[in-house]
């Protein structure tokens, strides 16, 4: 197999359309819950069709990353730095598919809906239980902030490769000529 620079085209989209999408969902999350407003509908509105949709997109992306050539990384980097560089793309991941299948499944547990707009609503994957409930919301909460605190890791590794190192994995994701 060829060996690539860059990442396929569609995952470098699927990236910064989910890098986006995730941050703004953090926050509307910190909003919806933390508001008794009007704003409060309209948040939640938002936040559960960007979960399925974000929900889609990981599904998306891990199919393409899975068919498709990756670029290495670059030999000066450690082989444990390696590991745990790839280590935390797979948590990240994880924590990606995880979160809005855990909120699909509180909201079933509550008896809500999730209602994606024009009339769509999607089944209750788990049997309303206020136990179940009772566990899935502060573990959604968790999740969430768990995604975050990786997501502010990854941003910081990505800047001390594209900004201070140079040495390439940075431009890997964004196209751009390598450096160094």
């Amino acid at each position: 197999m060829k060996q690539v620079t860059y990442f396929h085209p569609a995952l470098r989209m699927l990236h910064w359309l989910m890098a986006l999408a995730i941050l703004a969902m953090l926050f509307i999350g910190v909003g919806m819950v933390s508001t008794v407003s009007s704003l409060h509908g309209l948040l939640v509105a938002i936040h559960k069709p960007l979960g399925v949709a974000i929900l889609l997109l990981v599904v998306v992306r891990l199919v393409i990353r899975f068919t498709t050539a990756k670029p290495p990384l670059p030999d000066s980097i450690p082989g444990l730095q390696k590991a745990v560089a790839h280590l935390s793309h797979w948590v990240l991941y994880a924590l990606i598919l995880a979160q809005p299948l855990i909120g699909w499944a509180m909201l079933s547990a509550a008896g809500y809906p999730v209602t994606l707009g024009s009339g769509v609503v999607l089944p209750p994957i788990v049997p309303i239980s206020n136990d179940l409930y009772a566990l899935l919301r502060p573990l959604h909460t968790w999740v969430a902030l768990i995604l975050f605190i990786t997501v502010m890791m990854h941003l910081a590794a990505a800047l001390l490769h594209g900004l201070i190192l140079r040495d390439g994995v940075f431009s890997s994701m964004t196209g751009s000529k390598r450096r160094g």
